[in-house]
């Protein structure tokens, strides 16, 4: 027997609070039978402890058919190489001591996964699924702006999430509204059996916007055990590589002042952060960088600019990224939007200043169109500090304090007057300087997160992708707030055509997911000043030595070349946009590293996209991982490039045991004799890297000579 439910969500107001997570399985089991489709956010959001219950009441009960829909599972990381996994191994310990990944995840890690339990998500970690045929065949290909729909399509009957508790007892969705809402509505509107489900963390920070959420929304609550089952804390332990440097200081000139940002996570993101720091901080510096690396000074002046934040930027940005926090306490993430799109508009156009509203403003949005206010938009207006606090809306009419009232007619001379007189604010307020779907990080992050004032956090707002991620909603609103944006993302390679492969080898293996990237990349061909930068290094280490990832054809593709804009290796900017295909093909080979560009030539003259007499000019064949090593390198001994410029989890000396099995690493085999050969001044007592390594007395004969080595490089 199942008990009758519909809607999802408590008409009563409060949902029914749980005790422990086998109690809400029983009471899921008994309202919706033995077929559950359980849809989990992406990311940070998973209420880990519930979904194994779930998974151990499948395994037991091979009659209960479960699958699960979602994206991104957090895996705790793990070292196979013995010698790195000496260094790696005990900090991952001590990262997710509280921890635990999903046993879904484990057993299909493992080819384990009963044949009545179903994962399909719609993005991986990067490279975690390539070679695993139960992932690759379940992967769902959607665009993240479409992933509640298809979810919704599979029938999902279960949702549920972790949220955080403030504490006067509200409720937020935290790190992943990005998601949950559309896909509640869209459940709830097809009236099929639904139970929705929250998992209070004690850990997540309390986010505002679209993430605040009432707990009528939800069937059960439970509280989760942050000493069993933390979060996911991303770890900070690799350190930027100089040609991603060199990628985030180029395109860091492409950011324009009082423009709008969209960032990923990774090194190159971490890299552009630093970088857009030093052109605030450290100017004279970071134009000599600039300078350094051959950088276009018209096309960073035309598309962006080298000096300072003035303006400062907004973001727009489906992953709340750790560098934006950063940005945010710099000041250079300050630059505030408005939710009524003609408002938005004037202060766009400087007819309207937010410090200092003047009756001019009224008219002025007359002239946009906004005449008769609906009691929405007075709200709205309201909300924003355009209209005082002490007046009201009612049926068509704006009241003032005093009780005297207007039509609620801006383009009426008699209610200008009567607003500029009784009801016009001050100056505007609750404006934001983020809007962010999701989001994933280090402790340290959470910490600075839960941390900051409230209305600080309220500056920092979450809402779903739908919003974000495409125009559509409100595409008024959405221009006017995303002017000059920039929407910078990565890719694996670019071939000469201009299209672009982020995701999916050629050979079909799936390394990731489309994620956003197609959305944001489209965004910024329909945004009069908006462009889409993707980021891509120059070449790779292959099983056969360096190859190119700038080709001339490549068998996977995530954005097609009819969307190319701009694209960024470590050896300078290839702006596309509007260009010719010989242009294109001309400008990608100019930024690729030049042991790749005679052949790269030869096969678009062959292919008939480049001139039989073609010829690089000289000052492009210079391109060498070299030159760009020692530019950073120099760099990083001014202070100006730091190896882990957002933080590192690694303590002194295990960032000494690093650098020193790096240096190794390094090392050819003949070097690496004459180092064992030398003569050992020391016996390595008290070496504090031989103790994160667990080489003070270590067993073997690789680990004795690993433990030598060291010690011969020491002296």
């Amino acid at each position: 027997m199942t008990e009758s439910v519909t809607s999802g969500g408590n008409a009563a107001g409060a949902a029914q609070w749980l005790s422990d997570e086998q109690s809400c399985v029983e009471a899921v089991c008994r309202r919706l039978g033995d077929q559950l489709c359980i849809a989990l956010p992406l990311g940070l959001g998973k209420p880990v402890a519930l979904i194994d219950a779930f998974y151990r009441r499948a395994c037991q009960q091979p009659k209960l058919s479960l699958e699960i829909l979602t994206a991104l599972t957090l895996e705790r990381p793990r070292e196979a190489d013995p010698v790195r996994g000496r260094l790696l191994n005990p900090v991952f310990d001590r990262l997710f001591a509280h921890y635990r990944e999903p046993l879904y995840a484990t057993a299909e890690r493992e080819g384990q996964l009963p044949d009545n339990i179903r994962l399909r998500e719609f993005y991986f970690k990067a490279g975690a699924r390539l070679g695993n045929a139960s992932a690759q065949q379940h992967y769902v290909s959607s665009n993240y702006s479409h992933a509640a729909r298809d979810i919704a399509a599979r029938g999902a009957n279960v949702v549920m999430q972790l949220l955080a508790r403030d504490e006067r007892g509200r409720l937020s969705m935290s790190c992943n509204p990005d998601t949950s809402v559309e896909l509640l509505r869209r459940l709830r509107a097809a009236g099929g059996p639904l139970v929705v489900i929250g998992v209070v963390h004690p850990d997540l920070p309390f986010m505002y916007g679209d993430a605040e959420v009432d707990e009528a929304n939800f069937d059960y609550l439970l509280a989760a055990d942050s000493q069993r089952h933390g979060l996911f804390a991303v770890p900070r332990l690799q350190p930027v590589p100089a040609a991603d440097y060199a990628i985030g200081l180029l395109a860091s000139s492409l950011v324009k002042d009082g423009g709008t940002l969209q960032l990923g996570i990774g090194s190159m993101g971490d890299a552009i952060v630093q970088s857009l720091l030093l052109r605030q901080q450290r100017n004279e510096d970071y134009r000599q960088l600039l300078a350094e690396l051959n950088a276009d000074a018209g096309l960073s002046d035309s598309v962006g600019g080298r000096g300072p934040f003035a303006q400062g930027l907004y973001g727009a940005t489906e992953m709340f990224v750790e560098g934006f926090l950063h940005l945010f306490e710099a000041g250079i993430l300050r630059r505030e939007v408005y939710d009524f799109w003609a408002l938005q508009k004037l202060l766009n156009d400087g007819r309207c200043r937010a410090d200092a509203l003047t009756a001019d403003c009224l008219p002025a949005m007359a002239e946009l169109g906004v005449r008769e206010l609906r009691s929405k938009d007075f709200a709205t207006l309201q909300y924003h500090g355009f209209f005082r606090e002490d007046c009201r809306y009612h049926e068509g009419y704006i009241f003032s304090a005093a009780g005297q009232r207007c039509a609620a007619n801006l383009a009426n001379p008699d209610s200008q007057q009567f607003i500029a007189e009784h009801c016009l604010g001050g100056a505007l307020r609750n404006g934001k300087v983020l809007h962010g779907g999701f989001f994933l990080g280090s402790a340290d992050f959470y910490q600075r997160l839960r941390d900051l004032p409230e209305g600080e956090r309220r500056r920092l707002a979450m809402c779903g992708v739908e919003k974000i991620n495409q125009l559509d909603l409100n595409p008024r609103l959405f221009r006017a707030q995303r002017r000059d944006a920039r929407f910078i993302n990565t890719g694996l390679n670019v071939s000469l055509n201009g299209a672009v492969a982020s995701d999916t080898l050629e050979n079909g293996q799936v390394i990731s997911g489309v994620g956003g990237q197609y959305n944001f990349v489209a965004m910024a061909h329909q945004l009069q000043t908006g462009r889409s930068i993707l980021m891509i290094r120059a070449c790779r280490e292959g099983r056969d030595g360096p190859q190119s990832n700038i080709l001339q054809q490549y068998g996977a593709c995530t954005i097609p070349r009819h969307l190319r804009d701009i694209v960024i290796s470590e050896y300078g900017i290839a702006d596309l946009r509007g260009k010719s295909d010989a242009e294109v093909a001309a400008a990608l080979i100019a930024i690729a590293d030049s042991r790749f560009q005679p052949d790269l030539i030869r096969q678009a003259q062959r292919a008939g996209k480049l001139a039989a007499d073609f010829v690089l000019p000289e000052s492009q064949r210079r391109n060498t991982p070299a030159k760009i090593a020692a530019l950073i390198a120099d760099a990083e001994r001014r202070g100006l490039c730091p190896r882990y410029p957002l933080g590192c989890d690694f303590s002194e000396a295990e960032l000494a045991a690093a650098a020193i099995l790096m240096r190794i690493n390094a090392m050819g085999p003949v070097e690496r004799c004459r180092t064992l050969l030398k003569r050992r001044q020391h016996d390595g007592l008290g070496d504090e890297r031989l103790a994160v390594l667990g080489l003070e007395h270590p067993e073997g004969g690789k680990m004795r000579l690993l433990r030598r080595l060291i010690l011969n490089l020491t002296d």
